[in-house]
């Protein structure tokens, strides 16, 4: 196939395009890290705080489900099948997220201090079976990996020129970049824009093909042109050979083939674990819900523009370009030239870059919980887990261009990797599945029901290959039957060997050990996240999940299919005409939702941020205070006050400030100021509770925390406070809590606020047996204000 567009649009697009999205979300990131107090931790890393959104959630999902093999997988079995293609790809692939809204509500309730479904699987199933869990879901991230840069790099190949086995390596570069630096929130800000991006191209190729372009001649021009194309080349397998019909066993065929195939791809991936982990409990079923019924949009609407342009302009392709997906791209060029070409080119670079990001995260989260710390160093900190995060993210990114460029080299397509999928990982769903749902799940049945289960599918798969073409190869394992015989055979074995062997050796797991066994870096975080659970409303959610997602899935994938099925229907020019419609206007209403409802609910953080960079100032008052949090790095050399001394200068003493802890010794030094400080006529104490944890100078700016677990410390921290009795006499009494290194903070405070004085106690809740504690030691080295020590 002739390059369209010279080799520097591919270069710009890779590179320039790259980078723009890199600095892009990179700045984004940055923006919530330093003007809404969000701070960079192992946990955050990971989890984003554990408080996304429902709309940035299903934003989310959209962009991580949208593949390049839906953008050109989609309108390749359109182009075979006809408007049942498109339909059965959309359908068969959506269900899988909105059912997973089961799975994913059930692990906020019974598990929701976890980082990855293999730790969960480690707790419930244990060590045997979290390796081969762990094994399965590597995987998965392999092959969904395979499937984006091999589809990426075989598009901008064919529209540029661009050599594949470069492409294939230029891709992930810029999915590194930002992916190492801002980690699972830089991948939602990523497929945000990914998202609205992909929904703005897809209406515009909508709008261009069936109602601007003198080639279609519009929605009737389109059927003519179908109906026509179904008496020249009919259709093996379909009602009456055409084109608009439902009736077509072939796409039912590659139905069941994508139904199956995507339970793995969904339920065995990390990376919508990781967006169940990071939903807020209240957001998370629905996000899942609207971000399926959201995706389902645009493989039904693209391909049912772009596939069915395909077939209806006559375009001519090898069975190998077939393969490659480039239907789509073709079917671009034919109708809107360069045009289409780069916006074909730019929506598949921006699906496999943000949903690259995705998989570099899942595989980064794999290997340091699972492996790093979980065999290698438990004890880690997550400075550590932060720096092993890092090099899985930079080697598996370089990794996803020598992955496709061998497949290339071998010769397998884009094609042959989305429908052999299922095969490999579709044994592991029902044992993972019934980890969370079911406590009677054996886990000896659920290892051996996924390893049983992979041997049948490949098994069913090369023998029904030999048996019906007498050999085994790629083009007979790439056919429909042996595809179908393997993946059925996969996931019928993982989930009856799993259901049965439950039944007749049944275990009584309790889900509470997923809650007392499953660790977060720092316990105090933990106890805090165990308290902000509420489990009547994550009941609820659960039992309504299962009403929608169930129900959903049934008229999708068999009450709509069979209505039409069943009649063997084929479409009239009226009714191509509602199903285009209703293709367009669903796209439209997708869009609306994954673009609005996310800034809808950022809207005060958005506000606040503009004001911040638009000169919006601020002053030191009491809730400064509360929420500053950078700290100054610096140790002095220790100096002593003398009491009397200050005691004998308290007539200019003005402003206190008085570190509390608990400890006895604080409380005294509170009540000893005022004695200290009876003839001063204008006493202002600043009472200040640090809350220990590690500050960003100690951890090399990654060790702090996050927006919503540092509110739920200051809240606790508020709570000590106000069990504090202040001396009538005190003029005026501010109290302020504050997160980090007690001595550090203490001394920035000080500063910060001007205090004449600061008053503690010689010792605090450390219990040493030196004349004064470490944390009054330090304070005395780090601030220049004098300092009352008083027991």
């Amino acid at each position: 196939m002739a390059a369209i567009l010279p080799e520097n649009v591919g270069f710009l697009v890779m590179i320039g395009v790259g980078l723009v999205m890199a600095l892009t979300v990179t700045l984004m990131v940055k923006a919530e890290t330093k003007w809404l107090g969000t701070r960079k931790t192992s946990e955050w890393f990971y989890t984003a705080g554990r408080t996304i959104k429902t709309g940035l959630i299903a934003a989310s999902i959209v962009s991580a489900w949208t593949w390049a093999a839906t953008l050109l997988q989609s309108s390749t079995v359109t182009f075979e099948f006809g408007v049942a293609g498109s339909f059965w790809y959309a359908a068969g692939a959506c269900i899988q997220v909105i059912l997973f809204s089961i799975l994913a509500v059930e692990l906020k309730r019974r598990a929701p201090m976890t980082h990855t479904f293999a730790e969960m699987i480690n707790v419930r199933y244990g060590k045997h079976a979290h390796k081969v869990f762990l094994s399965f879901g590597l995987m998965t991230n392999t092959i969904v990996t395979a499937m984006l840069v091999l589809g990426g790099a075989a598009v901008v190949n064919s529209l540029t020129g661009v050599d594949i086995t470069l492409a294939a390596f230029l891709l992930p570069a810029g999915i590194i970049l930002y992916t190492i630096f801002g980690g699972l929130k830089a991948t939602f800000f990523a497929e945000y824009i990914n998202a609205g991006f992909i929904f703005v191209v897809v209406l515009a190729f909508v709008s261009v093909i069936y109602f601007v372009s003198p080639d279609i001649g519009g929605i009737s021009g389109m059927y003519d042109k179908l109906s026509a194309a179904s008496v020249l080349n009919p259709v093996e397998g379909n009602a009456m050979g055409s084109y608009l019909t439902l009736a077509s066993a072939g796409a039912l065929v590659f139905g069941v083939i994508n139904i199956v195939g995507n339970f793995g791809t969904v339920f065995v991936d990390q990376s919508y674990w990781q967006r169940a982990i990071a939903a807020r409990p209240r957001s998370v079923v629905g996000g899942f819900i609207i971000g399926g019924l959201v995706w389902f949009a645009i493989p039904f609407t693209l391909a049912t523009t772009l596939g069915l342009a395909a077939i209806a302009t006559g375009v001519t392709l090898s069975e190998d370009q077939i393969g490659l997906g480039l239907v789509a791209p073709t079917a671009a060029v034919e109708i809107m030239g360069d045009m289409g070409a780069i916006l074909i080119l730019t929506i598949v670079f921006t699906a496999v870059t943000a949903a690259g990001s995705s998989q570099l995260v899942s595989v980064s989260s794999l290997m340091t919980y699972d492996v790093f710390r979980t065999y290698l160093k438990p004890s880690a900190t997550g400075r550590e887990l932060m720096r092993v995060s890092r090099y899985a993210i930079l080697l598996f990114g370089v990794g996803m261009g020598l992955m496709a460029s061998m497949l290339f080299q071998l010769g397998v397509s884009l094609q042959y990797v989305y429908l052999t999928m299922g095969i490999l990982i579709g044994s592991a769903v029902a044992p993972i599945s019934l980890s969370i749902l079911w406590g009677r799940t054996n886990r000896n049945a659920a290892t051996v029901a996924a390893v049983t289960g992979l041997v049948a599918g490949v098994g069913a798969w090369l023998g029904s290959a030999s048996a019906i073409h007498g050999e085994i190869s790629i083009l007979s394992t790439g056919s429909s039957m042996p595809l179908l015989a393997g993946n059925v055979a996969s996931m019928l074995t993982g989930l009856v060997v799993t259901v049965v062997g439950s039944i007749m050796f049944p275990e009584r797991f309790d889900f509470r050990d997923l809650k007392q066994r499953i660790l977060l870096v720092d316990d105090r975080v933990r106890s805090m996240l165990r308290r902000d659970a509420d489990e009547r409303r994550l009941a609820r959610m659960s039992a309504l999940s299962k009403r929608i997602g169930l129900g959903v899935s049934i008229f999708l994938v068999i009450v709509w299919p069979a209505s039409l099925y069943l009649t063997e229907y084929v479409f009239t020019e009226f009714s191509f005409a509602v199903w285009v419609v209703m293709a367009v206007v669903w796209a439209a209403a997708a869009a609306m939702a994954v673009i609005a409802l996310p800034l809808l609910e950022a809207r005060r953080s958005v506000r606040e941020v503009a004001a911040k960079i638009f000169g919006a100032g601020g002053h030191e008052d009491s809730a400064y205070a509360q929420q500053q949090q950078h700290a100054e790095a610096s140790h002095g050399t220790a100096r002593a006050h003398d009491a009397a001394a200050a005691a004998a200068a308290a007539q200019s003493f003005l402003k206190v400030l008085v570190p509390v802890d608990g400890s006895i010794g604080s409380l005294r030094a509170l009540n000893n100021t005022n004695r200290l400080l009876r003839d001063v006529s204008a006493l202002k104490v600043y009472l200040l509770y640090v809350m220990e944890w590690a500050d960003e100078d100690d951890a090399g700016g990654e060790e702090d925390m996050d927006e919503q677990l540092s509110s739920q410390m200051r809240k606790e921290g508020r709570i000590v406070l106000r069990s504090v009795s202040v001396p009538q006499e005190v003029h005026s009494c501010t109290r302020i809590v504050k997160l980090g290194t007690p001595a550090k903070k203490i001394a920035e405070t000080a500063d910060r606020l001007g205090v004449d004085l600061v008053a503690m106690g010689r010792r605090g809740l450390g219990g040493t047996d030196e004349p004064m504690g470490h944390v009054t030691m330090e304070v005395i080295g780090l601030t220049q204000k004098p300092v009352v020590l008083l027991d």
